[in-house]
């Protein structure tokens, strides 16, 4: 890959997410004078996904309160619009409608979509299996909590533990089940341990299984059932067990994959083709892997970084992913700057994890790997500094 398509010509932009509307935005600030076409399939304006597990499903913030300032007048922005394939050939993108879109310039940013326990049925509604991926996901169960005496959430990471600290909150009884110790993955051992010992203090009931669980039953789940014979039952079940890149309509294109859609130090996919968000994944140098860090902060950098390198080809800088993600859950307001990576030793360096109130940084082989906030009011510059500055 070498050159750009420069300041003109036609950019489709697949996506309605931060992602694509960060794109569209830094394409016209970096001198884009042509169409830029943006094609969401969702029917609302973009809006931001972090506040949907907590004030969204809460009732604490309005379905208004999350969308994102109305883009530039000069960009082209059409909800209820699917892409379901790409001609490289010739250019152009397949919409379901049948309408083609040509462009010279294309950036992807269709996201991901919540991985589900049983097969989607897209014409089940609010009777089949419950996610929360999107705004009308959080509405939907904000609806049905409030009818609701208890829950079962089917995982325990990132996103299960905070519809769980949700639902807690609203006075339901909460159960947790996963087949892996909750939260382990993203915030190491130790800090994953505090936040697990202040669900328990919370009254939520954690219960492992190791083999995984499968959903009986037709309609809207009421039970899970391990596959130790366990049968847990509630009023509501959450499946919140990890989400799957949209690249299916790319297949016949030649582009993505199980892992997502793999991109260069420029978040370059190939001649013309760029990407940036939830889809994007990129070659770990740790473990030389493909791998996506679905985070809202990754989403909006790699959008910058995939537009220049759209516009500027080889002159574009090259994208340097610095993690930051964050969680509101049992009472913690939780920051983090970089990877927790395995074998790397925590450090309290403000603070205590008993008191709910520590500034902490992990180090491997001597560097520092990742710097985090547990209910500690630290600018971010500064622990980003923290996070890789011995």
């Amino acid at each position: 890959m070498t050159g750009g398509i420069g300041t003109g010509g036609d950019i489709v932009v697949v996506g309605g997410s931060v992602a694509a509307v960060t794109a569209a935005d830094a394409l016209r600030q970096h001198g884009h004078e042509g169409s830029i076409t943006v094609v969401s399939e969702e029917r609302h304006a973009p809006y931001v996904r972090p506040p949907l597990s907590k004030g969204m499903l809460k009732g604490t913030e309005t379905p208004e309160s999350v969308f994102i300032s109305p883009l530039r007048a000069d960009v082209d922005f059409r909800t209820g619009s699917r892409a379901v394939g790409l001609d490289r050939g010739r250019r152009r993108v397949l919409l379901d409608g049948g309408e083609e879109l040509p462009y010279d310039g294309l950036v992807v940013a269709s996201g991901a979509r919540a991985r589900r326990l049983r097969p989607y049925d897209p014409q089940a509604g609010d009777a089949g299996e419950l996610v929360v991926r999107d705004l009308d996901d959080a509405v939907r169960l904000r609806a049905i909590f409030a009818e609701a005496a208890s829950l079962i959430v089917v995982g325990g990471g990132f996103l299960g533990m905070e519809i769980a600290s949700t639902a807690r909150g609203l006075g339901l009884d909460v159960t947790v089940v996963d087949q892996d110790p909750p939260l382990v993955r993203q915030f190491g051992a130790f800090l994953a341990e505090h936040m697990t010992r202040a669900a328990l203090d919370e009254g939520v009931r954690l219960v492992r299984a190791p083999g995984g669980v499968e959903l009986p039953g037709d309609g809207r789940p009421t039970a899970v059932r391990t596959s130790e014979g366990e049968l847990l039952e509630a009023d509501v079940v959450v499946s919140a067990v990890g989400d799957l890149p949209n690249v299916e309509w790319l297949a016949d294109a030649g582009l993505g994959g199980p892992a997502g859609l793999l991109v260069d130090e420029r978040c370059r996919v190939a001649p013309g083709i760029v990407a940036a968000g939830d889809v994007v994944a990129r070659v770990s140098e740790r473990t030389g892997r493909p791998r996506r860090s679905p985070h809202w902060g990754s989403a909006i950098a790699q959008a910058r970084s995939a537009a220049m390198a759209l516009l500027m080809g080889d002159e574009a800088p090259a994208y340097r992913p610095s993690p930051y993600y964050w969680t509101e859950q049992w009472g913690l307001d939780i920051k983090v700057c970089g990877e927790i990576m395995p074998g790397s030793t925590l450090n309290i360096l403000t603070g205590s994890l008993e008191a709910r109130s520590a500034l902490i940084q992990w180090t491997r082989d001597g560097a520092p790997v990742a710097a985090a906030t547990v209910n500690h009011r630290t600018p971010l510059a500064k622990l980003r500094k923290i996070a890789t500055t011995p």
